[in-house]
């Protein structure tokens, strides 16, 4: 990107006039993905709504420190054989994802209530949702287990 900059008429400017553009858009993102966690330590621990921001963005910058160590003062210690990044990268890729997806799959198909799928998916057809949940509820929970034994390695 600075060389896209450097070649544009009038570039120095719309370097920082993007990058201030990204800055606010990363931290508006940021923002909202740590409000579950602060609604979480209010309804659970009772804490104020600085306190649990605090807390929360405390410990998700320890994580970040962890990882930005892990390449360099930190990268002789390892986790299950992996430095900290490493770990994190594997523990989010290959099991948080898969089960995820499973956990979503699983309840989508068979705890969801039939009215509130027909309704939400605009099924005119039974016939569409039968296939739905078929594939949802059987077909999918299978992939995703194969793929989740496969990235754990035991396939």
């Amino acid at each position: 990107l600075p060389i896209a900059f450097g070649r544009m008429p009038y570039g120095q400017l719309f370097a920082v006039f993007f990058f201030v553009m990204l800055f606010f858009a990363a931290f508006t993102s940021a923002i909202s993905l740590l409000e579950p966690t602060v609604a979480w330590l209010i309804e659970r621990l009772h804490m104020s709504r600085a306190k649990a921001a605090s807390t929360a963005g405390l410990l998700i910058w320890f994580v970040g420190i962890g990882t930005v160590l892990s390449f360099n003062v930190l990268s002789e210690w390892t986790l299950f054989g992996r430095n900290f990044f490493n770990f994190l990268d594997y523990l989010t890729a290959n099991i948080m994802l898969p089960l995820g997806g499973l956990l979503i799959a699983v309840f989508s198909a068979w705890r969801l209530q039939k009215v509130t799928t027909l309704n939400e998916l605009n099924f005119k057809n039974g016939w569409y949702y039968k296939s739905w949940r078929m594939l949802l509820g059987i077909v999918t929970p299978i992939a995703i287990s194969l793929v989740f034994l496969r990235a754990i390695g035991l396939l």
